[in-house]
């Protein structure tokens, strides 16, 4: 039936496609319109029976007027409203979920952008053969890496509250649950609603890393393995609809890899609680987590292979090991030949499982239990499987081996026994520190080391790792930040001796600003233990990164990774750092060294359009003098949740890299309330990783295999915008009276006494711009409806390009679409415009004490804000409306309620600001923190 209807789709006219995108879209529509009737109906009804009569009648999307006012003075309003946004978003996703099965349904998966459809569809026509693509598959490693950002403001027991729901919607909508099923989900859907109130909304106390730590483990013990067969199905169905051969990714050695990552337990700047005891935990928890994933594949190929040898006969070497196994497993293995005594292949699985290094009671709470006969090692327990596999091969059982054999080597591919590698972060001031304590202890001439010049110190340390001799034994007690350093390189050390280097990822220094900064890692990984002397050469075994984050450190990148690479120990170390993993992707030979960038902190340094351009010529300058080394750079994108912090649609953001800058090998943050929007859910899991590994995938494709792509836009154009936005920006944020503005015109000093995270607002405490963490200062701007890091500056960039160089202003505007970077940029900027809104900003101004100052810098933002979206109707040639429907009717549905909500947190924050006595303030605050979690709900953004 696809297969005729797909046939049907392709004879089918322009407009005929565009009408069924149109249906498409209005069937969503439509369905956001019913599922969240239905949801409303029955919590207004849970509300009622409640006593909530109030909060019953305010709910939005009831149609009608309430009969209650904004003045009604119960903090249900904002419970239930909060409460009510969430339902809104997973009915959303829900509808999205919809449309994209219906276009794969009906032949027209190709249209849903980024996934494997649409980029193998893409491929094709740009000219590449299937042996093209298929040969590129092997270099491909695609690593999400999840942390805890704080910008996740839901409790876990809400979130997993929203699983269920999620699950109730889906159920929902099979068109075959008999008149029983739908009474049943309605009874199950009103008391999940009632469950979901009696909860509570806003955290008390801030979460412990360990609750951080569980919630990042759920996703990826609980939802990615589920995805992965669904991700490898996505793939060969796009594949064979394409029309290439399936002999060209017969052999899954050679598909495309992805891998995970995470920085909670490992990243410690400015995060005191995250200790050596944490990381050592972290990655024990990590460990087991992994061994309990494989547990549970092999319990499910067990159950698959239940073949008789008394219809086949196994070969020799399988028996041999059989043997072996069940030797090792002493009155176990004899057990398992009494329970399957003719089932050699059932024997096999389930001694493998339970050679596993866990407890024998295996639930989530089983420990890990090392024994001499136990694995160690995930390539030991793949070398049983590939035995196995090749003895069904041997008796033509292949189908078997392929749907049985093969989910299970995936898994343990992806997840290995530690599940995902663990990210060390922490600040280069605070290794300075560090040194500078060792070389006072050491009784040499370092105290000061944190004021020497880059010259100085590179000398020093450059004649330093020359020699493999440590300045002390790395267990003293030297001071604060040397001992930190030293404690957390200790667990490190000794992890790798038990287990190898795969549990571990990299040694990150934020605010990298000279070689020297990376230099110093290297100094403190020969104080721990973390290196080797190899042929007269100190190499380190971990990998050191650096993260560049401001606008100057991001200029100044080409010309310090050149410096790095230049540096012997860093040739060597990329070298030895290969022979200790298993995951460098197979296309290259040359080493490795991975780059991190920072979009958080370069946009509150300079704004949104200088922020992307720095960004774009950094990644350009690094790529160079990779290649320049002989080294291939693999960038790490420290991507928010927002688009003033880096993100947005993902094929988008894909497509617009620099031109060779997307090597098949790639890595990015997943950060707070991002992981549960992308990966709460299996299908939307796969989908977001699908995203993620076909859009990697094809673009680097066409980067690396293709023609070089056309540069539409002039460096010049982008000086220019860059700029006049930034002067507009840094004039408005630097200007005198500013942060009083910000202060009092934003909710950051609620913000900052929320408890949505683990980790400090401020890197060190101090009531500065500067030390402001970029989530805060994006989440109060987005609260207040501002929404400015996403946009100020933008609209005197395009008028200044508008009014210098008129030509190349009007060449950008006619081939925009043709620019993958600009365009990008630009809807990024106008969704954010879209999302402000004026009369809210007012009203939260005039919480600003100092009319002067209230008014001259709420003058200055409006008009800049008017300026911006007149420059980009200007652009793109035509209005918002006309052009972006759907985004319009998301906002549109949740337009009157926040209006309600933006009020009521006005008037707390009035109230909270001026109380005047401290138990006053302690009963608002709850209060104040709970209209934060509604808003946020409704804008489906924190920071």
């Amino acid at each position: 039936m696809v297969c005729v209807q797909l046939a049907k789709n392709k004879g089918k006219t322009t407009v005929e496609r565009d009408k069924n995108t149109s249906d498409y879209i209005a069937s969503g529509f439509a369905k956001i319109d019913s599922d969240i009737k239905t949801l409303i109906d029955t919590f207004r009804q849970v509300l009622e029976n409640l006593g909530e009569t109030d909060a019953a009648a305010m709910l939005p999307w009831q149609g009608g007027e309430s009969g209650v006012t904004d003045a009604t003075n119960s903090p249900a309003i904002e419970q239930s409203h909060s409460i009510a946004f969430q339902l809104l978003n997973m009915v959303e996703e829900a509808a999205s979920t919809r449309t994209r099965r219906l276009r794969e349904a009906s032949g027209d998966a190709r249209k849903n952008p980024g996934t494997w459809p649409y980029y193998l569809d893409r491929l094709k026509e740009e000219g590449f053969s299937p042996e093209d693509i298929a040969d590129f598959f092997p270099g491909v490693r695609v690593e999400p890496v999840l942390t805890a950002h704080p910008t996740e403001s839901k409790r876990p027991a809400v979130l997993a509250q929203h699983r269920h729901l999620t699950g109730l919607l889906e159920s929902m909508d099979n068109p075959s649950a008999s008149p029983a099923d739908r009474r049943r989900l309605a009874e199950d859907l009103t008391v999940s609603l009632e469950r979901l109130w009696r909860s509570g909304e806003i955290l008390n106390a801030k979460p412990e890393i360990a609750t951080e730590r569980t919630g990042i483990i759920f996703h990826l013990r609980d939802v990615f393995p589920k995805a992965l067969p669904v991700l490898d199905t996505q793939l060969r169905d796009a594949w064979a609809d394409a029309g290439f051969p399936a002999s060209e990714i017969a052999s899954h050695d050679n598909w495309p890899r992805i891998r995970f990552g995470t920085w909670v337990g490992g990243d410690r700047d400015g995060h005191p609680f995250v200790t050596p005891a944490v990381t050592r935990d972290t990655l024990m928890e990590l460990r087991r987590s992994a061994l309990l994933v494989i547990d549970r594949e092999l319990k499910t190929l067990a159950a698959q292979l239940p073949l008789s040898m008394t219809i086949q006969q196994p070969p020799d070497a399988f028996l041999t090991r059989l043997s072996e196994l069940l030797i090792a497993l002493g009155d176990r293995g004899e057990k398992l030949q009494a329970q399957f005594p003719d089932e050699p292949w059932r024997q096999y699985v389930l001694a493998i499982k339970a050679l596993l290094p866990l407890q024998e009671q295996r639930d989530e709470n089983a420990k890990i239990v090392e024994s001499a006969e136990s694995y160690r090692f995930a390539a030991s327990l793949d070398k049983d499987l590939d035995l196995l596999n090749s003895s069904l091969v041997s008796i033509g059982a292949n189908r078997i081996g392929e749907s049985a054999v093969w989910p299970v080597r995936r898994a343990l591919d992806v997840f290995g026994f530690h599940l995902a590698a663990l990210d060390i972060r922490q600040n280069s001031h605070f290794h300075d520190l560090a040194v500078s304590q060792i070389l006072k202890a050491a009784g040499l001439e370092g105290a000061d080391f944190v004021n020497w010049d880059e010259a100085r110190r590179v000398e020093f340390l450059s004649e330093e790792l020359k020699s493999p001799r440590p300045f002390l034994y790395y267990d003293s007690d030297i001071g604060p930040e040397a001992d930190s350093v030293f404690g957390c390189y200790s667990v490190l050390r000794k992890h790798i001796q038990e287990y190898g280097a795969e549990g571990i990822g990299s040694l990150i220094v934020s605010m990298t600003r000279s070689v020297s900064d990376l230099l110093v890692v290297y100094i403190l990984a020969r104080e721990t233990g973390l290196t080797k002397w190899i042929d007269g050469q100190l190499v380190c075994d971990l990998p050191v990164v650096p993260l560049f984050e401001t606008q100057n450190d991001l200029e100044q990148s080409g010309r310090l990774i050149a410096e790095f690479l230049a540096h012997p120990v860093t040739v060597a170390s990329l070298k030895h750092q290969r022979t200790l993993r298993r995951s460098m992707p197979a296309r290259t030979s040359r080493p490795i060294q991975q780059v991190m960038i920072g979009y958080s902190d370069s946009n509150k340094d300079c704004g949104i359009m200088a922020c992307q351009w720095a960004l774009h010529k950094a990644q350009r300058e690094v790529t160079q003098a990779g290649e320049n080394a002989g080294v291939q750079i693999r960038f790490f994108h420290g991507r928010g949740g927002t688009i003033s912090r880096g993100a947005g649609p993902t094929h988008r953001f894909l497509d617009a890299l620099p031109q060779k800058t997307i090597q098949g090998d790639f890595r990015l943050t997943e950060q707070g309330e991002t992981i549960a929007q992308k990966y709460a859910n299996l299908y939307t899991a796969a989908f977001n990783l699908e995203l993620l590994l076909a859009g990697v995938t094809a673009v680097s494709i066409e980067q690396h295999l293709g023609k070089p792509a056309a540069q539409t836009e002039s460096d010049e154009l982008w000086e220019t915008l860059a700029d006049a936005s930034t002067a507009a920006y840094t004039g408005l944020v630097r200007a005198e009276g500013f942060i009083d503005f910000y202060s009092a015109a934003t909710p950051i000093d609620a913000l900052e006494m929320t408890r949505i995270g683990s980790r400090p607002a401020r890197r060190t405490g101090k009531r500065t711009l500067a030390d402001l963490r970029a989530i805060p200062w994006v989440f109060s701007w987005n609260q207040s409806r501002f929404y400015l890091p996403g946009w100020y500056g933008v609209g005197s960039g395009l008028e200044a390009l508008s009014k210098k160089e008129p030509a190349l202003f009007h060449a950008m505007r006619d081939r925009l679409r043709d620019s993958p970077v600009l365009y990008y940029v630009l809807a990024n900027v106008e969704t954010n415009l879209a999302s402000a809104d004026v009369e809210i900003m007012s009203a939260y101004a005039q919480l600003v004490p100092d009319s002067e100052c209230r008014d001259r810098f709420l003058a200055e933002i409006v008009t800049e804000f008017e300026r911006a979206r007149f420059m980009l109707d200007e652009v793109f040639q035509g209005s918002l409306e006309t052009r972006r429907p759907r985004m319009l009717k998301t906002l549109g549905l949740r337009a009157d309620a926040l209006r309600l909500l933006h009020s009521r947190q006005i008037e707390l924050l009035k109230a909270w600001r001026t109380a005047d006595n401290p138990e006053r303030v302690q009963d608002l605050l709850p209060r104040v923190l709970l209209s934060i979690n509604a808003i946020a709900s409704g804008l489906r953004t924190t920071g």
